[in-house]
Order: C-alpha cells, then sequence, then structure tokens
C-alpha cells in the first residue's frame, strides 16, 4: 500500500455510486451516548483553522482517501451493510463538531440512529474523466464544519469495482487508512459469505482526545514537561518551526497552488538490501531514509545538522491499533550530519534523536506550539516553509497479507500551501515517495534535484552500505516537474 496522487490513479472507468450516510434521530438534540464530550487538540486546532479561513472567505480545504479493490460484481446491499457496520464502529466518524463556550465539543450519533442508502452518480467512458471527476467530488462534498465528514463510493463494472473513502483529516490520518481497508472489506467478504460483519465497537478516538485533554490542557509554558520543546527552539535560535533549508521561491505570508506528486526510490530488492545494510550499523530503514534526507540537503546548501519535524503514531498504547482517529502527534527531532560523518555515525546520530526525541512524546504539538509561539498559533498556516519528514511501513499494518488482493492505496490533497511535505512509505514492492509543495518554478528545480539525489544516496546505501561521495543536487533526468504515473498496481512511465 502506497500513498500517491489521486489523479495518478489508473483505475479503470465504470459506474459510479456513492453511499449517502444520514441520521434517523428525531431531533437535533445530541445522543446521550458521550454528549458533550470535548475535541483533541489536533482537532480543536483544524477546527478553529477551518472557521477563521470560512469567515475571512479565504478558505483552507484538504481531504485523505483511500482506495481499494474488490474482484467480482459489487453486491451492493453486503457493501452498503459493511460500510454501516464500519461507521458504528469509530464513534470519531459519528460526531458532530460544534464550537460550545469556546471549546469545540463532539456530540456522537448514536450507532442505532445512522441510516445508510446507496445512490447512482455519473458513469464514465474514460480514467482520465473518472478520475477527474472523484478529485473534485472531494473537494465539494468534504467541509470540516459540516456533518458527515467523509464521502463513500463505488466504481462498478461488470466483474470488479474500485471503492473509495475521502476523510475530511478531523477525523482520521494516514495510519486510519489501512484500517478502512481491512475493516470495510473484511466486513463485506464475511457478508458476502452468510456470516454477520462486525460492527465494533473499537476503543474510541474521543476517549483518547479526553484523557489527552485532562493531562495537558491545563499545563504552562514554564512547566518541565516542554523542557525538550524548550532546547529545541533554543538550539534554532528561538524558532519554533525549523524551516526547509532549500530555497523554494515563496514570499512571505503567501499561500500557493501546490505541485502532488510521487516517484519510487528504491524497488523491492533494493529496498531489502536497504534495510540490512541499516541494521549492519544498528539502525532501521526509517533511520536510514532520514539520514539520507539529512545528507541530501546539506549537500545541497543546507545546514550540517538535521533540524525538523517529524510526526509520530500514539497508537502504540492503550489498544489503539484498530482504531480510526488522528493519532499523531509532530514531534521536533535533531542530529549531526556534517560532512565528514561516515553512514554508520549519521545513521548513530539519528538513532540517539529518535530515542530522545521518543522519550517526550507524550506533549501534544498543539499545545507545545500554542505556548512556545503564541503569535504563529493565531495564523492559520505555518509561517513558513518547514522541514517535515513522514514515515509508513505499510507491511506492518492491519491487513497487509491481503494488500496483494485489495490492491489498497492512500492520497492526499491540499488546496494550498507555503511549503513542502514529503511522505515516504514502504511496502512490499519497495520505497516509495510523495511530496506536495509549492507550485513556483524555483521549488520544481529544488524537488526535482532533490528526490533525484535522494535516490541515488539510498541506492548507495543499499550497494554499499556508505554515503558515497558527496552528491549535490545534479540537474534532473527529463523534464523539470516531471512524475511517474501508476498503471495497475506497479510503476509506469507516463508520457
Amino acid at each position: 500500500m502506497r500513498q500517491f496522487p489521486l489523479e495518478m490513479h489508473g483505475m479503470a472507468p465504470g459506474r459510479v455510486v456513492e453511499w449517502r450516510l444520514r441520521s434517523t434521530a428525531a431531533g437535533p438534540e445530541p445522543a446521550a451516548e458521550g454528549a458533550g464530550r470535548r475535541a483533541s487538540f489536533n482537532q480543536d486546532k483544524h477546527f478553529t483553522v477551518a472557521e477563521q479561513s470560512r469567515g475571512a472567505d479565504d478558505p483552507v480545504a484538504s481531504w485523505i482517501a483511500v482506495t481499494f479493490e474488490v474482484a467480482g460484481a459489487l453486491d451492493e446491499p453486503a457493501m452498503t451493510r459493511a460500510l454501516l457496520a464500519f461507521v458504528r464502529r469509530h464513534e470519531v466518524l459519528r460526531c458532530e463538531f460544534r464550537r460550545l463556550a469556546g471549546e469545540l465539543a463532539c456530540e456522537p450519533i448514536a450507532p442505532d440512529e445512522l441510516a445508510l442508502s446507496v445512490a447512482p452518480v455519473a458513469a464514465f467512458d474514460t480514467t482520465g474523466a473518472l478520475v477527474g471527476f472523484l478529485s473534485e467530488r472531494f473537494k465539494r462534498s468534504i467541509d470540516t464544519l459540516s456533518w458527515p465528514l467523509f464521502t463513500m463510493g463505488a466504481v462498478l463494472r461488470e466483474d470488479s469495482a474500485t471503492v473509495y473513502l475521502a476523510f475530511d483529516h478531523i477525523v482520521c490520518d494516514g495510519l486510519s487508512m489501512p484500517i478502512v481497508v481491512q475493516q470495510v472489506q473484511s466486513a463485506y467478504e464475511a457478508l458476502c459469505r452468510g456470516e454477520e460483519a462486525d460492527d465494533g465497537p473499537d476503543p474510541s478516538y474521543l476517549d483518547f482526545a479526553e484523557d489527552q485533554r485532562r493531562r495537558y490542557v491545563g499545563f504552562t509554558a514554564d512547566d518541565e514537561r516542554l523542557g525538550y520543546w524548550q532546547e529545541f527552539v533554543a538550539r534554532g535560535g528561538g524558532e519554533f518551526f525549523p524551516p526547509f533549508p532549500l530555497d523554494l521561491g515563496v514570499e512571505p505570508g503567501r499561500m500557493y497552488p501546490i505541485v502532488n506528486e510521487a516517484s519510487p526510490l528504491l524497488d523491492a530488492g533494493e529496498t531489502e538490501v536497504f534495510d540490512k545494510a541499516c541494521r549492519a550499523v544498528d539502525g532501521k530503514a526509517f533511520m536510514g531514509v532520514l539520514a539520507a534526507v539529512a545528507v541530501c540537503l546539506r549537500e545541497a546548501g543546507g545546514p550540517g545538522v538535521y533540524r525538523g519535524f517529524m510526526p509520530v503514531s500514539e497508537r502504540g498504547r492503550d489498544g489503539w491499533a484498530q482504531s480510526v482517529g488522528w493519532f499523531v502527534n509532530t514531534m521536533p527531532i535533531e542530529f549531526d550530519a556534517s560532512p565528514g560523518r561516515d553512514f554508520a555515525q549519521v545513521m548513530a546520530g539519528v538513532r540517539a534523536a529518535f530515542g530522545e526525541m521518543m522519550g517526550h512524546i507524550d506533549v501534544p504539538f498543539v499545545r507545545a506550539w500554542q505556548l512556545l509561539a503564541p503569535v504563529e498559533f493565531a495564523a492559520r498556516s505555518w509561517p513558513y516553509p518547514v522541514n517535515f519528514f513522514s514515515y509508513i511501513d505499510t507491511r506492518k499494518c492491519p491487513g497487509a497479507e491481503r494488500h496483494d488482493d485489495w490492491r489498497p492505496a492512500s492520497h492526499v490533497w491540499s488546496a494550498r500551501a507555503n511549503g513542502v511535505c514529503s511522505w515516504f512509505q514502504r511496502d512490499a514492492y519497495g520505497l516509495h515517495m510523495n511530496s506536495i509543495y509549492v507550485d513556483t518554478p524555483a521549488a520544481r528545480r529544488t524537488m526535482a534535484g532533490f528526490q533525484e539525489a535522494l535516490r541515488r544516496t539510498v541506492r548507495e546505501i543499499a550497494r554499499h552500505g556508505s554515503l558515497g561521495r558527496p552528491l549535490g543536487l545534479a540537474a534532473p533526468r527529463g523534464p523539470v516537474g516531471a512524475t511517474v504515473g501508476l498503471s495497475g498496481y506497479g510503476y509506469a512511465a507516463r508520457p
């Protein structure tokens, strides 16, 4: 399973249907179950930005989507029941968010007060028209300020179907996407066999949010738990956000349309060798990728000390492994990648920095931001391009053993940006990269060169267990901004 732009999906055309979710409750009052619960810090900030941008007639839009394949003609009643069972399992998907007395409240609808119906939408003869329609559909149908906060549908053909679900970030994260696929597909297959679908409930993200708020809503800027953040900010000259060190050609305070592109870095065999090279120096594959990123940024003119943000999953405690929600904390990480340090030395720095970071993972990013950078916190976006690194090994996700059958993929989109975000994924087919960045000539040149240098660096690590000679950012092979397309479940060159 990998992440790439929806526009690069080579799904076959067909007839599109969608499932419409509604509440059967008699009135607007929330159900007694969990009524008036508080949103998480992530959710509150996300909702506040949506409110502010709507009031300024400057909407900040984004979505996270997942697609997967169903073999044979789709049994629509069975899929309807599977999708309804999935929504009933996860309290966060049944929530309406409302601002009450300054706080963002989550008001869940009771599972038995939900109904789902299927409706025809359109039919398409070409892949391009279909994917374009879905992209626009997700943009129009997902609104942070309106329930439901996701859309569900399928592309039907005589012998197969592509099912899609697209969500607002307020109810999910990237690691929720494999859970969506595993639970919906498992329920559908059970129903097709004449069995019952599991409708949970799974441990609720709202419980996670409530516990987080209880522990951190009252702490202050001088709390010793902020020491790790305070030291990171001090070493950065007082900057809360670590800047992306390469030129993207952006103006302060301005947002830009985006480039959303994906490409392979290593195939399956190369990735296995890369993994062994990392383990040979007491590291892990994600540490090796981060080390390679740091060296490539340095060789392009960045500093010798890598400073960046890294999202980290908070699912590892209290049984959240099968739950849908925004279980992500964003943490700072810093290590030495100066010239003259070999691969083992850089990896040792990454390993030590990651261990130190994980020792402080409990402090919510949004609270640290609010307390240590209150001026920037009041804005609707990060103040400038920020150094950001994300890595997921989807082979370890729920349902990974069936990914060859289900062929799942995740897709992210954002209306505008002022910097760059890069996500790295490892699956059974290799190591892959997806980046969203500002659509400027400088950013296209910088990112094309960076991707090429990174590809050569990880291959050098795989082949020789070293960082090789200084690489710099060589001119990209082919047109600036060229992307790689997807054909079926493997990569293929797109003309």
